[in-house]
C-alpha cells in the first residue's frame, strides 16, 4: 500500500480527535511502525501531504517537525524528508558500576571510539571540585564517542587524578580495564540523570536532528578507600536507551 493510500484509506482525521497536527503525525507514525513507510524510505513533499489530506501546508509542516524532532524522520537540504533507521534500544541496569565496553559486550555488541580529546590537560574548576584536586594538578582527561555495531550512541568526557591515570593514552577500548589492570578501578559511583536537547555539534556527532531528546549523566566513583577517582560526564542519545532501577520495599 502506497503512503497515499494509506492516508485515504480510513477516516482517521476527526473533530473530537485532538488538533489536525496531531492526528497526522500519529497516521504518519502509524505507517512508519507498521512499515508502509520504512526504513530510508522517502515521504512525500508538503504539497504532495496537502492534496492527499487536505489539510492546509501549515498543519502538514507541523506534523512533519515534531517528527523530526522526535528523530522519526530526518530531512536533507534539497534531497527531502527520510524515514530514518529505527536504532535497537539499550536497556541499561542503574545497579551496576560497569563501562560502556562491559555493558555493549554483554549483548554481544562491538564497541568502538572516536577520539575527540585524550591527554593531559589543566582542569577546569568543576573538575578541581569533583576530584578535590590540589592548586597546580593536573588531569588526565578523554573524550570520545562511542559507538555500538558502528552506531553512534554517546559521548563521554572523563577526567582522573594523574595519579590515577597518569597515561591517558593507554586508554584504546575500556577504561575500566586500564584502571583493573592498574589496581585503581572504582568500586561505587553516584549518578545523576537530567533529560536535554540536543545541541547542534553534538547532535552532528551522535547523528540525530538538533534539539532531538538526549539523557546528560554526571557520574563521580570512588575507590574502595572512599577516594574520588573519577568524573564522567556522559550524553546519551534518547531514543536509543532505557535506563532501569530496580526498587524494593
Amino acid at each position: 500500500m502506497s503512503i497515499a493510500d494509506f492516508l485515504r484509506s480510513e477516516s482517521w482525521l476527526t473533530a473530537d480527535n485532538g488538533p489536525r497536527y496531531v492526528q497526522l503525525r500519529r497516521r504518519l507514525q502509524e505507517g512508519i511502525d507498521t512499515g508502509v513507510l520504512p526504513p530510508k524510505s522517502s515521504l512525500p513533499s508538503e504539497r504532495e501531504l496537502v492534496e492527499i489530506t487536505d489539510l492546509s501546508r501549515v498543519t502538514v509542516r507541523k506534523a512533519i517537525q515534531e517528527l523530526v524532532q522526535e528523530g522519526v524522520i530526518e530531512q536533507r537540504q534539497g534531497s527531502g524528508s527520510f524515514i530514518r533507521e529505527r536504532i535497537p534500544r539499550v536497556e541499561q541496569s542503574l545497579t551496576h558500576l560497569t563501562s560502556f565496553t562491559e555493558d555493549m559486550s554483554s549483548r554481544g555488541m562491538k564497541t568502538a571510539s572516536k577520539w575527540l580529546e585524550r591527554g593531559v590537560f589543566a582542569p577546569t574548576q568543576e573538575e578541581i571540585a569533583a576530584l578535590s584536586l590540589s592548586e597546580g594538578e593536573q588531569i588526565s582527561r578523554i573524550y570520545r564517542l562511542r559507538e555500538a555495531d558502528g552506531r553512534p550512541l554517546a559521548l563521554e568526557k572523563a577526567a582522573l587524578p594523574l595519579d590515577i591515570l597518569p597515561n591517558p593514552i593507554e586508554v584504546t577500548t575500556s577504561l575500566y580495564e586500564v584502571l583493573d589492570r592498574l589496581g585503581r578501578r572504582p568500586v561505587r559511583g553516584v549518578q545523576k540523570i537530567s533529560a536535554l536537547n540536543v545541541a547542534a555539534r553534538e547532535a552532528e556527532l551522535l547523528d540525530v536532528p538538533e534539539g532531538a531528546a538526549g539523557l546528560n549523566i554526571e557520574r563521580v566513583s570512588f575507590l574502595r578507600n572512599g577516594r574520588v577517582a573519577e568524573l564522567t560526564r556522559s550524553l546519551y542519545r534518547g531514543d536509543a536507551y532505557d535506563f532501569v532501577a530496580e526498587l524494593r520495599l
